[in-house]
Parts: structure tokens; sequence; C-alpha cells
């Protein structure tokens, strides 16, 4: 029950933070596993692999608008 209560939140606005982690998580192929099981569901080193991912692609983001 407690993971259907999860679902049933109100959508929130996605963030550029949000859409970011979304397509990355596409293309690592993960994307399918976290609309069936949640965010929750990915292990460890899925997790690292998608954050460190992210955090590159935003320093280089951050080093192209200066």
């Amino acid at each position: 029950m407690s993971q259907q209560k999860t679902r049933d939140k109100k959508k929130k606005y996605l963030t550029e933070y949000d859409l970011l982690k979304m397509e990355i998580a596409k293309e690592l192929g993960l994307w399918e596993q976290i609309e069936k099981e949640g965010w929750e569901s990915l292990s460890n080193a899925a997790c690292g692999r998608l954050g460190g991912i992210m955090g590159k692609r935003m320093r280089e983001k951050r080093q192209k608008s200066k």
C-alpha cells in the first residue's frame, strides 16, 4: 500500500534537473524499469552511473555558459 501512496501523489512540474535525469535514464536503457518499478528500484551502480553522467553534463553546461 505504501507504494501506491507514493504513486498517487500530485504530479509536480518537472525541472530542468528532472528532465536531464530522465533523458540520461533513457539513454542508459533504465527508463522502462523506472516506469514500471520507480526510481527506488535502481541498483546503487545504476544510480551512480546516472549521477556521474548528470554531474559531467552539468559541468559541461556551466563551462559553455561562461
